[in-house]
């Protein structure tokens, strides 16, 4: 069966960046019809909120990626425990002492050698007598994962065939000297007893997949197939890693962007398909294919959001909106007509209200010096409402008749005038739609 799963840690809010990795796994399980599983990275007590658990949950509801089943590790501590002691007892895992400021001036000797900034494998000549004169001395102890020095490889599902030489790379540090284990071994446990099969996550990730692969394999678990997507960049090509805790998925739903216009763009980006709304997910797992990813790192603008919310938005049933409507105040007889005549003119539902302020109390009117006095003319010629689907036709004939205007010189002021509006739907659908014409006041 296939396994994936999506880790965020809960120390915030999860944003665009996260979504991609979130949506890509999600899609994997559900064309195979396999699991998708909700890890929460929890392990770090004093950074880890519940609220932000939540919020990771709403989030992802909100887009309808829902998981099979959920997993804290702030659970799976003893687990965690277990696995250590046995690379432990395997010889895989080692003590160390050195403080942040002593592997630093190390890694300056090395390049100032010319040599690539390793961990020199110090902590394993310590004999036992060394280990216990510098705990004596007040040094806290701390754990790396002993890496067999050969080339890890792998085929990658989006980069294509990796070769890293473990021999370049340091023996990751896996449990702090405070006993708190870190996200490369935790992550390595989890994948490993969750049968996890396929992994997609960003680029950054490459060096962590080399050592998690030796790790997973001594916990005596074959390791998933790895993907690596591209890293996403500003609209310029600048680094976006900065800007991302504005583009939180809380924050992009709260200024009216819909989860079918978010989800159709984050699926395309980075790929050679065009970007096209889709409005369920069934039809984004369709088109979803890895291959069709490239290695370079990809442009996202939050601009481009807003015409796929456009589409959607006015591709809706009046079905699925009709409650919406119906809490703006606006009558039962009325509402079918408001969002056919509204809806081809909004970006965001919140869009409604303003259209529906229009024809409930009247816009106010917009009427330029030099056309004052025509549409003064042109008020005494309108009837009060209620209006039919006639008026606007009947009105303007009697205005071009008793002003001699035509055209947009005719009908460009009295939109302005009756709706405040120079774009809009077209009149004679408004007309029946206003309650009040503040221009003949």
């Amino acid at each position: 069966m296939t396994i994936t799963r999506f880790a965020p840690s809960p120390t915030g809010h999860i944003h665009v960046g996260n979504l991609r990795t979130a949506l890509m796994n999600y899609l994997i399980a559900r064309k195979a019809g396999g699991t998708f599983i909700l890890r929460l990275d929890d392990t770090d007590r004093e950074r880890s909120k519940q609220e932000y658990a939540d919020g990771i949950q709403r989030d992802l509801e909100w887009l309808g990626l829902t998981w099979d089943r959920i997993e804290r590790q702030s659970d799976r501590l003893d687990r965690y425990a277990e696995a250590a002691d046995g690379l432990r007892a395997a010889n895989r895992l080692y003590e160390v002492f050195e403080t942040p400021t002593e592997l630093d001036l190390k890694r300056k000797k090395q390049l100032n050698m010319g040599k690539p900034p390793v961990y020199d494998r110090a902590g394993l000549k310590l004999s036992a007598e060394e280990k216990d004169k510098l705990r004596a001395e007040g040094r806290a102890g701390y754990w790396r994962f002993l890496l067999d020095q050969e080339r890890i490889e792998w085929s990658d599902g989006i980069l294509g065939d990796i070769s890293i030489d473990a021999a370049s790379v340091s023996d990751p540090v896996l449990i702090r000297a405070d006993g708190q284990v870190l996200y490369t071994f935790a992550s390595s446990v989890d994948d490993a007893d969750m049968g996890v099969t396929h992994i997609v996550r960003g680029a950054d990730h490459v060096t962590n997949t080399a050592t998690q692969i030796q790790i997973i394999r001594a916990l005596g678990a074959k390791p998933p197939a790895f993907a690596h997507h591209s890293l996403l960049t500003g609209a310029k090509g600048e680094e976006l890693s900065k800007r991302l805790g504005t583009l939180s998925i809380r924050d992009l739903r709260e200024s009216g962007v819909e989860p079918q216009a978010l989800l159709s763009l984050m699926v395309r980006l980075g790929s050679s398909q065009p970007v096209e709304l889709k409005m369920s997910l069934d039809e984004l797992a369709e088109g979803f294919d890895l291959s069709q990813f490239g290695a370079s790192p990809t442009k996202f603008d939050a601009e481009d959001l807003w015409p796929l919310t456009r589409e959607a938005n006015q591709s809706r049933p009046f079905a699925a909106v009709k409650d919406r409507i119906a809490a703006l105040g606006v009558p039962d007889e009325l509402a079918e007509r408001f969002w056919r005549v509204a809806s081809q003119n909004i970006t965001k539902l919140d869009d409604l209200a303003d259209w529906w302020q229009i024809f409930a109390n009247g816009a106010e009117p917009q009427i330029e010096p030099e056309d004052a006095e025509f549409i003064a003319q042109a008020m005494k010629l309108l009837p009060p409402p209620p209006y039919t689907d006639a008026t606007w036709g009947e009105f303007t004939a009697k205005v071009k008749e008793a002003t001699g205007r035509k055209g947009k010189g005719l009908f460009m002021p009295l939109r302005k005038a009756l709706t405040g509006q120079a774009h809009g739907p077209d009149m004679s659908e408004v007309m029946p739609l206003l309650q009040v014409v503040r221009a003949r006041d």
